[in-house]
């Protein structure tokens, strides 16, 4: 970029409060510069075109994931594998894991998955108001834990780093390395104890598994599981609170999908596209490059808009607006290309399940306070009875 060349410029945070008024910008952003560069986290280029986002997902020559695709990281400068890892290395990672997350496999959840939902529903039937962030971290936490190895004693726990990690990293950057460090030492204990005792979960099969005739060494274990913990953990939680929160203000949606089971899927990956839990996750250039007439240097961090794309209207009709039956729905929740998303199978059928369980035990609720559809806090419901008297709350602009 030449000295006389303005670099498009736009304050752009995909983290924290941000988020309250995200949806702005990205039509802010579309409307005023699709690529736009931002000051935060050591300077990144954002992206935000649905197409300019495809075309980088297939450029891995230009875009590559080193040292992380996490802006800024997750508490730990060591590569999340398989997510930080370039073809065509990535290939023989994703080949170990892959089995593990089969539709046929993550079918074979299904009723474990209802039986904890319909227990963490239980604590909470009769009551007036209830904290639903309780059910939609609970389920996903539970349900990946038993299945992952991780002991389900320890959820508590896992939470309480996940939110340090993920959700304190951009203003307490030491309290997230921190928690890493702890899930790292976590992890090196329960490995040395599945190797003694190995089982039937996904680590006992990690440490079995063959990568062109050798096994995984121990950091390649670690990072594998930390990369498991972290993102099976934390963004299904963040998909089912999002679905609750904006239910609880959409009283027609709300009933159409208790009266209908059938009808949730479709919701679900509405949901995902317009409210998903990941809005951007980032690249670094190995090349100079340009997209849309913005130049851009090798070395310089990208941002791929995830969120941004979902909205395009070039792709999406409407795209503002949430139709819980969207027919043609190629949202970007779950990324695109080589780096998709290796949970997608488990996320949908927890979100779904949870979901039915949900609305089957309390088919009316509504917001008891206000609360921001993303983060951590409380979303306090209020089931409706046949006693109780139905207050309208005015829908929020999305």
């Amino acid at each position: 970029m030449t000295d006389d060349q303005k670099r498009p410029e736009y304050d752009f945070d995909f983290h924290g409060d941000a988020l309250d008024t995200i949806f702005d910008d990205y039509k802010a952003m579309r409307e005023q510069c699709p690529v736009s560069w931002s000051e935060r986290y050591g300077g990144f280029w954002s992206i935000t075109g649905y197409d300019d986002i495809h075309a980088a997902e297939g450029d891995s020559d230009t875009y590559s994931v080193a040292p992380s695709m996490i802006l800024p990281s997750f508490g730990t400068d060591r590569p999340l594998i398989p997510l930080d890892i370039d073809p065509p290395e990535l290939t023989a990672y994703r080949q170990i894991l892959l089995p593990f997350f089969t539709p046929q496999k993550m079918d074979a959840l299904e009723h474990r998955t209802r039986t904890i939902a319909r227990e963490l529903l239980d604590d909470v039937d009769g009551q007036d108001v209830f904290d639903a962030s309780v059910f939609s971290r609970m389920l996903p936490t539970m349900v990946f834990s038993e299945y992952a190895g991780f002991p389900v004693a320890d959820a508590a726990q896992f939470d309480e780093w996940v939110d340090k990690i993920v959700f304190a990293r951009t203003d307490e950057e030491a309290v997230a390395r921190q928690a890493a460090s702890d899930v790292y030492a976590y992890f090196t204990d329960l490995i040395a104890a599945r190797r003694r005792t190995p089982g039937s979960d996904v680590i006992s099969g990690l440490l079995a598994a063959d990568m062109h005739g050798r096994r995984l060494d121990d950091d390649e274990l670690l990072d594998v599981c930390y990369l498991l913990f972290v993102a099976g953990l934390e963004t299904t939680a963040g998909t089912i609170r999002a679905s609750l929160w904006y239910l609880a203000q959409h009283p027609h949606d709300l009933a159409t999908l208790a009266a209908d089971a059938t009808k949730i899927p479709r919701a679900t990956e509405e949901f995902l596209r317009a409210l998903s839990p990941v809005q951007a996750m980032a690249r670094t250039l190995r090349r100079d490059t340009v997209v849309g007439g913005v130049e851009m240097c090798a070395g310089q961090r990208v941002a791929l808009v995830f969120g941004a794309a979902n909205r395009d209207p070039r792709h999406f009709a409407d795209p503002d607006e949430i139709r819980i039956d969207r027919a043609e729905n190629p949202h970007t929740a779950f990324g695109i290309g080589a780096h998709r998303c290796l949970g997608s199978n488990l996320a949908r059928r927890e979100v779904n399940f949870g979901l039915e369980e949900f609305l089957r035990r309390f088919p009316r609720f509504e917001l008891a306070a206000p609360a921001p559809w993303h983060g951590i806090g409380p979303l306090l419901l209020r089931p409706f009875t046949a006693a109780s008297d139905q207050r309208s709350v005015r829908p929020p602009h999305l």
